[in-house]
């Protein structure tokens, strides 16, 4: 039988052969280097989230501006984590922390998404007409879809399907990882998607003048219901020029969180249901404008820097940076590493696991 000391040493090894690391893409509220410089900011969250290191990524030349983030994602298969920037895709190793490649693209770069097995990525070109499947391990152009919509977020579903949204569209297009093609339309929404998320059965997107979200149905291709949120009004907002710019499930995809920026709020929304019931709002410290989760759901990241306890509602951390200041970023996201090799990579975007 294991005395007390034994199990408490068997403890520390588990705790120490496990680390939950979160990387945050920096700049990532536009090109504003006041909230976090530039670089990878790594945060132990089994520390409480305290600041560990800075992995560089684009040196800033002078008298030149930080080239803002635009999307980050990562595979524990291939140990390799990708950050867009507007014109290129840097790669590096989770391993050693050091370049693997960086590609500029035809077209420039927006918020892409990686295959499930981490050897494929979709890049959709900044706001432009297409997107380029891309070899996650090389950075080399497989493949180019063309939907001439405005091309921006992109999220690979727990499906295994790609999901391309563009700024000028109210359709969602389905991809075909197969044959790198679209062989669905979602939609038309009551205007242009801005961000969204997935499960397996339904899509729910941002669009254009709501406060509030629409949710679609992946297997008819109808719209099914647009939430307004209670008790707020809409408002004048500092970027994005819509009132809501993030949503997110809880990976069991039983809660959808959703940003308010005017309000400064996150409101939350029970999806096990249709049509989704509001059921409480947080207050943040700034205006919010994407969220995402921890792998386990356990906890939620606000692009405004606090951490919540999904379960509580209650701020359990705030991030800041070597230098004391709060770090904010619309690109994260958190990595499990086992005996120094990564296991399990969570989404910049939540999704339905």
């Amino acid at each position: 039988m294991l005395i007390p000391a034994a199990l408490a040493c068997l403890a520390g090894e588990s705790r120490q052969a496990q680390r939950r690391l979160l990387y945050v893409a920096s700049p990532g509220i536009r090109n504003y280097v006041e909230y976090g410089g530039v670089g990878v900011l790594v945060f132990d969250r089994d520390a409480g989230y305290r600041f560990v290191r800075r992995i560089p990524t684009l040196p800033v030349k002078s008298n030149e501006p930080a080239e803002n983030v635009k999307g980050i994602c990562a595979s524990a298969r291939t140990g390799l984590l990708h950050v867009s920037t507007p014109r290129r895709v840097l790669c590096l190793s989770l391993a050693t922390e050091r370049p693997v490649w960086e590609r500029e693209f035809r077209g420039g770069c927006d918020r892409m998404a990686l295959s499930a097995d981490g050897r494929t990525l979709y890049v959709p070109s900044f706001e432009g007409p297409h997107w380029n499947v891309v070899n996650a391990l090389d950075g080399e152009v497989i493949a180019r879809i063309q939907p001439d919509s405005g091309a921006h977020n992109t999220v690979c579903g727990p499906d295994g399907r790609f999901y391309l949204a563009g700024l000028r569209s109210p359709l969602l297009r389905v991809a075909d990882p197969r044959h790198h093609e679209v062989v669905r339309e979602i939609g038309p929404f009551s205007a242009a998607i801005r961000p969204f998320t997935v499960s397996r059965d339904y899509c729910f997107v941002n669009v254009n003048d709501r406060l509030g979200f629409e949710v679609g149905d992946l297997r008819t291709g109808r719209v099914l219901h647009r939430v307004d949120v209670l008790g707020c009004s809409k408002g004048p907002v500092k970027r994005h020029g819509c009132p809501s710019h993030g949503i997110a499930l809880t990976p069991d995809g039983r809660e959808l969180w959703l940003a308010d920026a005017f309000n400064r709020r996150i409101h939350i929304f029970d999806v096990s249901r249709m049509p989704p019931l509001q059921v409480e709002s947080l207050s943040l410290r700034d205006e919010p404008g994407w969220i995402t989760f921890s792998i386990d759901g356990l906890h939620a990241y606000p692009s405004t820097g606090e951490v919540f306890e999904t379960a509580t509602r209650r701020i359990v951390a705030t991030l800041r940076d070597e230098e004391g200041r709060d770090v904010q970023s619309e690109k994260m996201l958190e990595v499990v590493f086992r005996n120094g090799r990564p296991v399990q990579a969570g989404d910049q975007f939540g999704i339905a696991r």
